[in-house]
């Protein structure tokens, strides 16, 4: 209901609207109504839930007409009056699967709808993590893009600074090209940058439906509470997705085992003959009889039941599977944070320090340009170093919080 109350809501919104900047929790609102199986899924459910009404029905009864014992020898051949034995017939008949038959196949009809909102969940919640994903990426790649253009303008300044030590003779015309050769380097990362946005805002294209991606807003806070993920293992959507086909399964289970109750079938006919003959009426009873179970039910109810105990299985490995791949990502965070901090505590604040010594080793007359170039360099490769780094941090926490069912707060 949530979902579709946001869809609605959504679908009002101008697409000048739409084309606007866009937070994080907005694009984690938008892909989970606009994600590209989405749609196809809540189509899905609604199909389900319109096929549970006719899942207990009885068939649809069959109308019959026939001419029985139609004479085509002796006197009154191919004649429909002259012997009293040929008749026009005009039948009606019911099948009646019995009552067991049709409780499974109710019950297989709740199980699919089951399983096309738990398939639903489980679409919607990759579509979270893609746009996340795709939005920080987006936003980083923004802050990578404007700390390389600050250090191509600052490297810039260089040039006249050369050109005038050349013409005084205290720098070797050589060393004017480290200022370019810097630049080139430069126009590469920013070259890759770029490619990486384009990415980026490709990918939210396809997550959230706007066609004109931006990023606004700050970056969301995310915090890891592993304990509380852990519980929650048993409670996500592939669990969930799981269990509804083991319910499919069980359905499918108890309609074997209906095939061992008898159908019925009724009928009734009204048999025509010549008008000097009375009409008849004829009434009947159909029923089946199973009975060589031992060869025929109870092969397939055994074959369904172990069917509903592989799905067990297979739901069990994913559980653990599931649990494994969390433990996996909480390392992998840890690692990330980890040397995240290392570059940004460390790292940057000395290739900065090193800089300002250079820069003021320069003013004094003990450094060159080229060694002034090289430091710069080195803290811009610095910061986008930690930039990376940070962006790996909360990728790790936007893909472990949305797939293991923690939470993304608000964007502060």
């Amino acid at each position: 209901m949530r979902t579709i109350l946001v869809a609605t809501m959504l679908a009002a919104i101008p697409a000048s609207v739409m084309a606007e900047p866009m937070s994080f929790e907005s694009a984690l609102a938008l892909a989970a109504v606009n994600g590209p199986s989405v749609e196809a899924g809540r189509l899905e459910i609604e199909a389900r839930r319109t096929a549970i009404a006719a899942a207990d029905e009885l068939p649809d009864p069959k109308l019959g007409v026939r001419v029985e014992n139609f004479p085509v020898s002796g006197p009154p051949a191919f004649s429909l009056i002259e012997d009293d034995m040929t008749m026009t017939v005009i039948g009606l008949s019911q099948e009646v699967p019995s009552a067991a038959r049709r409780r499974a196949l109710a019950a297989r009809a709740t199980a699919d709808v089951t399983e096309a909102e738990a398939a639903q969940a489980l679409s919607v919640r990759e579509a979270r993590i893609a746009a996340g994903v795709a939005w920080l990426d987006l936003a980083f790649a923004e802050r990578r893009l404007a700390a390389v253009n600050t250090a191509m303008d600052t490297i810039a300044t260089y040039r006249t600074s050369g050109a005038a030590g050349v013409a005084s003779g205290s720098v070797r015309p050589a060393e004017t090209l480290d200022t370019q050769m810097a630049l080139v380097e430069l126009e590469d990362m920013r070259s890759e940058i770029l490619a990486e946005r384009q990415r980026a805002r490709v990918s939210l294209v396809r997550w959230t439906g706007d066609p004109d991606p931006a990023v606004a807003g700050s970056l969301p806070h995310l915090e890891i509470d592993s304990v509380r993920l852990r519980r929650s293992v048993d409670e996500l959507p592939q669990i969930e997705l799981a269990h509804a086909q083991w319910q499919q399964a069980q359905s499918e289970t108890a309609l074997a085992v209906a095939g061992k109750r008898p159908d019925w079938m009724f009928d009734v006919a009204y048999q025509r003959r010549a008008s000097r003959y009375g009409d008849m009426v004829s009434a009947g009873v159909t029923v089946s009889l199973p009975l060589f179970t031992a060869r025929r039910q109870n092969p397939t109810i055994a074959a369904r039941q172990a069917d509903a105990q592989a799905v067990l299985a297979r739901r069990e490995d994913l559980r653990r599977s599931l649990a494994a791949d969390l433990e996996a990502s909480l390392a992998d965070h840890a690692m990330h944070h980890d040397q995240w901090e290392r570059a940004r505590d460390t790292l940057l604040p000395l290739a900065r320090q090193h800089a300002d010594l250079e820069i003021a080793s320069y003013a004094a007359g003990r450094a060159s340009v080229q060694d002034v170039i090289a430091v710069r360099t080195a803290g811009v490769q610095a910061e986008l170093l930690v930039l990376e780094r940070e962006a790996e941090v909360m990728r790790d926490a936007v893909r472990i919080n949305l797939t293991f069912g923690g939470s993304v707060d608000a964007a502060h």
